[in-house]
């Protein structure tokens, strides 16, 4: 499993050499809060909104003492927004009084915020301070890994304990934008394109794929 899970990260690395984050963000905090948007709602609605929020709010105590139904208006279409705006002025509460207004550092620290489970939490680690303390599960990467026979679980912490086995821990963080990338481009959900999937070969599930009838 080890070597075939080096074979797909060697041939991903290559067909999307500049997979990244989709978020757009200048800060950890605002790294942060988008992520938190994200949930449940696409990056590219996310990105739409986030100028205009982060014009309005620029550091963690003017989010703590905002006005709950103006950030409301302003997420809402993020879906989930009464939700999003409770966790973004708890997380940043907390932020300001606890950590001097610094998002924190570590995995056991940043789960304690409202609305971070780890997903969020290997988001903010890798993409705003450098460390990989996990593998952050999306929807892509948890339906590649199954197709990939990388898990056969379908609770993300448990997928990403799967994962944390196999993946070299100096490719935790980056393995995941890779996942997201194929799961964008090529397996897409409804209608995967195996006959042009460079993972086709190490697939255990692109050959059921390839053989159904299309409609």
């Amino acid at each position: 499993m080890k070597t075939r899970i080096s074979r797909i990260t060697a041939l991903l690395d290559k067909e999307y050499p500049d997979a990244r984050i989709a978020l757009e963000y200048s800060n950890t905090l605002e790294l942060l809060i988008a992520t938190i948007l994200s949930a449940q709602c696409t990056d590219v609605t996310v990105n739409k909104i986030t100028p205009r929020l982060f014009a309005r709010y620029h550091d963690a105590g003017q989010y703590a003492g905002a006005e709950v139904e103006e950030l409301e208006q302003i997420i809402k279409p993020c879906g989930f927004y009464h939700a999003k705006a409770r966790s973004i002025i708890g997380a940043t509460g907390i932020i300001y009084n606890k950590y001097q207004g610094k998002v924190p550092e570590t995995m056991a620290e940043l789960v304690t915020l409202p609305g971070v489970a780890r997903k969020t939490a290997n988001v903010v680690l890798y993409n705003g301070y450098g460390a990989s303390e996990g593998i952050a599960v999306d929807t892509h990467v948890k339906r590649l890994s199954r197709l990939l026979g990388l898990s056969r679980e379908s609770d993300p912490e448990k997928i990403e304990k799967d994962l944390m086995e196999i993946v070299p821990g100096e490719h935790w963080g980056h393995i995941t934008y890779l996942l997201i990338e194929h799961g964008r481009r090529v397996c897409i959900a409804r209608r995967p394109q195996c006959e042009r999937c460079v993972l086709a070969a190490l697939c255990p599930s692109a050959n059921t794929i390839i053989r159904q009838p299309r409609n």
